[in-house]
Parts: structure tokens; sequence; C-alpha cells
């Protein structure tokens, strides 16, 4: 009879925020050039639940005490062991992650030997349009996955390649969803056009196309694709980027914060008439003197006015800048 394989839980933290419109993500060193999310197997005897284990690791590898989580993905493809194997004797095991999103207002650095902040656009330079359209799309992405697509041998099949270009990076006619940064990814990576795939045997050679992002370790950078893609389209139907802010905060502070999340500019007036129909803030009657210029009133999130207005958000198309 057939060995059977060994399954081991491992458990991956994406942990965000937003300091001074740089939205970055909180990861861990590793012994080589990479870097990884805070990450470490499930340990049945010495965890009673998957968030514990969670805590623990992220409190063990980045030094960082974590608030509210949710649970984003549960990962389980072939050929995605490392770094979690290196932790564990599995052999030829596999190993099952469990990724978990977080939201945290918290930007201090934290203390030595701990976890570090990066600006998540460094890990995907072209999801980020707030000065407009990204060069390297044009410049290095469409060339490349159009000569990819065109390699094809099945006439169908480069159709559903040029289909996939066109949707994803929302080209003849297709509209750019801020959303798809998963499937944009996979595209890449699918085409050998990052360093992860050369590295996991899915590309001949590295790809030689620069501008395509920072390396991580294992499939991190996928797990952190999915993460930015879930918060893209749960800033639109839920006030989540509140969970991002101080206490008192701006609402020129709110607007990029959000711009920074959805990756493209947001129209000022409508942005603060739509703030104003939710009931979502209010004035605390206290003004912020550094900005720059004229003081800013500051205000507080109304946490009461959830209740009412479940499905309203912060970033729908309608309050896209022109």
């Amino acid at each position: 009879m057939p060995t059977a394989t060994e399954l081991v839980v491992g458990l991956n933290a994406v942990i965000l925020t937003v300091n001074q419109d740089r939205p970055q993500v909180l990861i861990v060193p590793q012994d080589n050039t990479e870097v990884a999310l805070p990450f470490g197997p499930f340990n049945p005897a010495e965890h009673r639940t998957f968030e514990i284990g969670l805590r623990r690791w992220v409190q063990e590898q980045a030094r960082f005490q974590l608030g509210y989580v949710e649970q984003l993905y549960t990962f389980g493809d072939r050929g995605r062991e490392a770094p979690v194997a290196a932790m564990t004797d599995i052999g030829d095991g596999r190993i099952i992650s469990v990724g978990y999103l977080a939201l945290t207002s918290d930007t201090s650095t934290p203390p030595d030997g701990g976890g570090l902040w990066r600006d998540w656009y460094g890990f995907f330079p072209w999801e980020d349009w707030r000065e407009g359209k990204p060069a390297v799309i044009d410049a290095e992405i469409l060339p490349r996955l159009s000569a990819w697509a065109d390699e094809a041998a099945a006439p169908d099949r480069r159709a559903t390649r040029h289909d996939r270009l066109k949707q994803t990076f929302g080209e003849g006619g297709s509209r750019w969803n801020e959303e798809r940064v998963l499937d944009r990814y996979e595209l890449l990576y699918e085409a050998g056009l990052v360093e992860e795939a050369a590295r996991d045997g899915q590309a001949d050679r590295p790809s030689g196309c620069p501008g395509l992002g920072l390396t991580m370790a294992s499939d991190h950078r996928r797990i952190l694709a999915t993460a930015l893609s879930r918060l893209r389209g749960k800033v639109k139907y839920r006030p989540v980027a509140f969970e991002l802010m101080p206490e008192a905060f701006t609402l020129s502070t709110l607007q990029h914060s959000v711009e920074a999340i959805i990756g493209y500019r947001l129209h000022k007036q409508n942005f603060r008439r739509a703030l104003d129909r939710a009931g979502f803030v209010e004035g605390t009657g206290k003004m912020e003197s550094q900005t720059g210029g004229r003081p800013a009133e500051l205000y507080r999130y109304c946490r009461e006015a959830l209740a009412g207005l479940p499905s309203l958000g912060l970033a729908t198309p309608k309050l896209r800048d022109a």
C-alpha cells in the first residue's frame, strides 16, 4: 500500500497598514535574500486554535501584537512547501497554509529582530495608478505577455491567453479592475515573468524582466496578492479603511489612505459628500496644524453608523477622479 502523505498546517499573517500615504505590509527577513510574511506550523499540542498559533508566530517572528484578524484563504498547491518545510520534518509531505488578514493603525517599527514594514507596491509595482498608469505595464509587461500568448501552439489557446491579458490588465477596451491583483500576479507567474516562477521550476530561466517587484519566500507574494484583492473589494462596501486610521484624523488623511489601498485617486468633493451621507465621521472640534497649509479639523470614526448603513463603502467607482 502507498504511504500516506504527511500533511502539515501552516499559518500565515498578512498585516497591512497605511503610513503617511504609504501602504505597508509587515514582513520578516529570511536567511537568504528573500522576505516572507510571518508564518509557522500549527502545533495541536501547543495551539488550542489556529488563531492562537498565528498570534504566537507573529509575536515570535515579527515582535508585533496582532489585533483583529480574519481568515483569508486556505492555500494547498503542490510545490509551496518552503519555507515552512524547513521548520518541520515532513520529508515529501505537503503544507496546507491558512492565511489571515489583519489591518492595523499601529505603524511603529517593531523592536530589533522583529518585522519590517515594506511598501506593498514594491511587490506589485504595476498596481499603483495614483500618479497614472505605471510605465512598467506598457514598457515591459504587455509586450512580454503578448509574446507569451502568441507562443501557444493551438489557436484557441492563443485566443484564451490574449483574452486573459486584456481582462486582467484592462487592455483592448476592457476596464482596469483594481480588485484583480491576484489574477494579474498569477498570469505573470504562469508566463514565467516573475522570479518565483523560475525558482519554483515553472520557467526555463529567470525572467530577466526588470521592474516586476521584489520576490518573497514560498508562495507568500501570491498570498499577499490574495489579501490585497480582498481588501480592495471590501473597502468598496465596508468602511474597513477606518481600521487603518488613528483615533483622530483629517479627512485628507483618510482619503489618501483609501487611495493608497485601491491604487487610484478619488474625487475630493464626491468623497466628502459620500462621508457626509453615510455619517461615518464626526468632527472633534480640534485642529491639526501640521498639514503644510491651513489648519484642518480632526475627525473620528462613528462606529454606530455602521449598523444603519452596512453596505456603503468609501471607494465606489463613482468616486473615482477623472
